[in-house]
């Protein structure tokens, strides 16, 4: 199995409701039913445990069960469109995939 660990910062911090609310009722409920993924949930940072802000204002968690799977769900439209949703509101996402050990 992998998982797919997103790290962003958004584009404009005065929409911070807006893309909260995007994820709640969008994203979340679209990328989370995709056959591929069997969870996905959104961490809002709330600091370092050292003390300090995060880098990062969001990180998002994938369990991906199939990765070829994974790439068909994405070419689907209702995907392409929650993915360019996703862009306007994301700056500069970091795409982590990993496998536990």
């Amino acid at each position: 199995m992998t998982t797919l660990i997103v790290l962003f910062n958004l584009k404009d911090a005065s929409r911070r409701d807006d893309y909260e609310r995007w994820a709640r009722e969008v994203d979340l409920p679209t990328a989370g039913a995709l056959k591929s993924v069997d969870r996905f949930e959104i961490l809002k940072a709330s600091g370092l445990l050292t003390g300090g802000p995060s880098p990062y204002e969001y990180v998002e968690i994938l369990r991906i069960n199939d990765m070829t799977q994974l790439g068909a769900d994405i070419g689907q439209p209702a995907m392409q469109a929650v993915a360019a949703q996703f862009q306007a509101f994301a700056d500069n996402p970091l795409f982590i995939m990993t496998s536990s050990l």
